[in-house]
């Protein structure tokens, strides 16, 4: 499986280059020209990677790396013309973990890239993510999900919607932090919009709707016994 790595800039010609250069080391690269984008791509994909330029328009890396902070620990590279001290503190407390200055040497960044998704991944990626509940089976590497063996065909938002549900078990969800978290926080729909995708789920859950339970005036949220 390929590693998948966001490159976020606003310079077309800065991104083409990195892409270049990690197509050669064998990485699926994806782009955005500025935070709002990135966010919005977040939102619908997993990443492995982001390399995320600081001084952006709409949007800059500041910004969308604290959007990012609130739900993920994906590795998180700043890339940026500034140098001074205090701007690199600014980016580690935000919860980067590199941070290169440009001009920079683009070996020395698939180094660092190396480094980071060995380390962060090194365990995960040989140990197969998998959720059983009650006869409901969920493998977030294959994205497969079944019923007593029986797969189940879910859109991309309802198989989103399921995992984090699972990664929230046991915890009240409001709409509202559904919507944002799923569609992210410019999605211009409104409330109903989470409420329809998981009326979809439940019936494709079939007999183990209940696993998500409505919480009135509240949410939704997760119910199911420990993992089997």
């Amino acid at each position: 499986m390929k590693e998948k790595i966001l490159i976020v800039d606003d310079e077309e010609r800065m991104r083409k280059l990195i892409a270049a250069y990690l197509h050669k080391e064998g990485y699926e690269t994806f782009e955005a020209e500025n935070g709002v984008q990135a966010l919005n791509m977040f939102k619908s994909q997993s990443f492995h990677l982001i390399i995320l330029d600081v001084m952006m328009p709409i949007m800059d890396g500041w910004s969308t790396c604290r959007e990012i902070r609130k739900t993920s620990d994906v590795p998180i590279i700043f890339l940026t013309a500034k140098g001074e001290d205090e701007d690199k503190l600014i980016g580690f407390e935000l919860g980067t973990d590199h941070y290169v200055t440009k001009p920079f040497n683009m070996k020395l960044l698939i180094a660092r890239i190396k480094t980071l998704l060995n380390r962060a991944y090194k365990t995960e990626m040989k140990q197969k993510k998998e959720h059983l509940y009650d006869g409901l089976h969920v493998d977030e590497l294959s994205h497969k999900v079944s019923i007593n063996g029986i797969s189940l065909n879910l859109s991309p938002k309802e198989y989103d919607l399921l995992i984090y549900f699972i990664a929230n078990k046991d915890i009240v969800l409001s709409r509202e932090k559904i919507l944002d978290y799923i569609w992210g926080f410019d999605f211009e729909g409104d409330l109903r919009t989470v409420d329809s995708h998981i009326k979809r789920l439940r019936e494709k859950l079939g007999e183990k709707a209940y696993l998500i339970s409505t919480v009135r005036g509240t949410g939704y949220r997760f119910e199911a016994k420990n993992e089997e």
